[in-house]
């Protein structure tokens, strides 16, 4: 059980780029679960997922490691990215989320997952369980701020 909660269900054995594949199943379920219970079940599901992340990651990966076939810190990291334009519509009483802030959201968090900047490589180089899943809350965290940023612009700026 531990092992399929850490691939999600066998996806973090898609090849090439798991992690990849990972994140753009959970901007589709992220998708889903705001439009059945807007901001709030987006985050009640990220928060679930990120604690069935840390426990499955406490048990399943040993210090030293992040296998590439462990994707529940993507999938909660891409949460993380989303619950930000998720909370910006569902305040404003949109019960969808337009593709540019889904696009953007998954582009920006696969961006910060893979360079790693700052302190989500500090935590990426933890070398222990819980590093697996913080670089990835940190990136999606990052993510979303650069979502917001970017929205701004597009409808200031821009428009």
């Amino acid at each position: 059980m531990i092992r399929a909660i850490l691939t999600v269900g066998g996806v973090g054995y898609l090849p090439p780029a798991s992690g990849t594949w990972a994140s753009a199943l959970a901007v589709a379920l992220g998708l889903g679960l705001h439009a059945l219970g807007g901001f709030p079940a987006l985050a009640l599901a990220t928060v679930v997922v990120t604690a069935v992340g840390f426990w499955a990651c406490q048990r399943g990966v040993k210090a030293g490691d992040d296998p590439p076939e462990v994707v529940i810190d993507e999938v909660a990291g891409q949460w993380v990215a989303l619950c930000f334009p998720s909370f910006a519509f569902w305040y404003m009483g949109l019960d969808h989320l337009p593709y540019p802030a889904l696009i953007a959201a998954f582009v920006f968090f696969r961006l910060f997952d893979v360079w790693k900047p700052w302190v989500i490589g500090w935590a990426d180089r933890r070398g222990d369980p819980a590093g697996v899943m913080l670089d990835d809350l940190l990136a999606g965290v990052a993510a979303g701020i650069a979502v917001m940023i970017t929205g701004a612009v597009a409808h200031t700026v821009l428009l």
